[in-house]
Formats: C-alpha cells, structure tokens, sequence
C-alpha cells in the first residue's frame, strides 16, 4: 500500500474511541479518554458489568478530586463525553476501537470480526489492550490487518504513564502515528514494541512477579517483605506481589502459560503457588484475597 492509499484508508483525525469491556482496564481507558475530550463509548455484553465500570471511574474522579488531580468541572465535562452500553452498533461511527476483554485469543478475533460488522466504515483503528497475545494472529480476523495494532495500557490506567504500542507484521506507519497521538493525549509516554511474545514490559514484569511467587514458596521471606525490597531498594511504586492481586493471579497464570509454552524458558514456568491459589479461588483483589487480604 502507498502512503497515499495508507493515509486515504484512515480517519484523518480521531474524536471518537469506543472501549470493548467494561472491566477494570476498559473503565480505565474510557476515564482518561474522556478526561482528555474525547468523545467515548463504553460497552460491555453485561448491563452489571458496564453499570459497575462507570461506578468505577466516578469513585476514581471522586479520588482525584479529593486530592487535587482534577477538578470537579473536569469530572463534569469528562461526564458529558461517555455514553455506556450494551449495543455493539451503537459505536459503529468510532475511529479507534480499543478492546479490553480476557486474555483469550479466540475472543480478541471475534470481536474484531464483529466490529468489522458493524462499523459504518472501513476508515477505523482497532487497538488490543492484550498484555501478551500476538497482535499479528489478532489481526488475523481483519480485512484490514494493516489497521490492527497494540495499545497495552497498565492498571490503574487513570494513574499509569506508560502505554505500550505494539506493532504487527502488517501494522501500517499511519496506523502506529495515529495511536502514538492518541498516547500523546491521553498524557502517556508510548513505547513502540515488536509482535514478540510478552512484548517488553510482561516479559519482564511477569519474570519478577513469577520469581516472587518462588521466594515465597521458599519462604525466604513474606509477601510484605519481598515487595518492599523492591519498593525501597530499587524504587518500584508497587512491589510485584501486590500488582499481582491488582492485575489478578487468573490472568497472571494465563500469561506465564501463554509466555512459557511459546518461549519455552523456565523462567515463565508457572510456580506451584500460583496455581493453587488460582484453583481455590484466591485471585487478588477482585476476589479479596490473594497473595494479600482486601476489604
């Protein structure tokens, strides 16, 4: 394709996101999005679920509100801007869809199938927020791979610089310039990453996270201990066990899987500990225990 019919095939502007699932990195997004004007979408299959996504982001602006982040005119207007539900042809005038639905790659491509259905054009960008799938068999399922590509945001998003762009074997430069300016004004810092398994930053976040899990079974020292090693020796602002009940022991396990069948090191080899807990339920804080106890 040349530059020319790459740039013809694009939204020449982005004013419209539309986010794929409610949860906790699907409300997040559509926080910042709508703090930053846009105009924002927010869907889920579940009524509950989308119900409990804006509950989410008005405890969060509440937050930023009683620590001076935002301003309850802010809060207002970024109020304004999102539109909750549960009809997928509601969103089809988007120009970014951004997917934040579970770690399963059949799931990622049908809902690009399904987006693909209904969208008024073929003009739109489709994001995955995926941690670790490859968003080249993602985008697979598209009549326009070119137009498929990474946004992996970090929980909570709201509070999270970091977003990293993930760019496919058919990732079109116009593609990856769009998304870097939406980055830009959600105020993240965007990192450009190669389709590898992990990407950068779960490689090595999941590599620390699974060696904690190891020290505790080895009982070298607590869960408290072991992350404020981390927190005060090498100034993480979250040590890897807690962050772990934060993104959820499930899909931690999920991706060590995912990370340890397609890489083959025993670095990703889920510990034991991981997946007794995942099996007796304790999945962190969505469940109120993990590797820690939440109220």
């Amino acid at each position: 394709m040349s530059q020319t019919e790459e740039n013809l095939s694009l939204s020449p502007k982005i004013d419209t996101l539309a986010i794929i699932g409610a949860g906790t990195m699907g409300h997040g997004i559509a926080h910042v999005a709508a703090l930053a004007g846009y105009e924002v979408f927010l869907f889920d299959v579940n009524a509950e679920a989308v119900e409990r996504g804006v509950m989410s982001i008005k405890r969060n602006f509440a937050k930023g509100i009683e620590r001076g982040k935002v301003t309850e005119e802010e809060r207002d207007r970024a109020f304004e801007r999102i539109r909750a539900t549960t009809d997928l042809s509601d969103m089809r005038a988007a120009d970014l869809f951004i997917e934040a639905v579970p770690e399963v790659m059949d799931l990622k491509r049908e809902t690009l199938r399904r987006i693909e259905e209904v969208a008024e054009s073929g003009s739109f960008i489709f994001a995955s927020n995926t941690s670790s799938l490859s968003i080249t068999e993602i985008a697979k399922a598209s009549r326009r791979p070119e137009c498929v590509v990474g946004m992996h945001f970090f929980n909570p998003v709201h509070l999270m610089r970091l977003v990293e762009i993930v760019v496919g074997k058919e990732t079109s430069e116009g593609t990856l310039t769009r998304v870097r300016e939406v980055a830009a004004r959600l105020k993240k810092e965007p990192i450009t990453v190669r389709d590898v398994p992990g990407f950068a930053s779960s490689r090595l976040g999941v590599a620390l996270g699974l060696e904690a899990m190891r020290m505790l079974e080895q009982e070298v020292a607590s869960a408290k201990d072991i992350d404020t090693a981390m927190e005060l020796g090498y100034n993480h602002p979250m040590g890897p066990l807690r962050l772990t009940d934060l993104v959820g022991l499930d899909v931690r396990l999920k991706i060590a899987e995912y990370l340890h069948g397609t890489l083959g090191s025993e670095s990703f080899r889920p510990p034991e500990i991981l997946r007794r807990m995942v099996a007796e339920g304790k999945l962190g804080k969505k469940t109120g225990e993990g590797f820690y106890h939440w109220s």
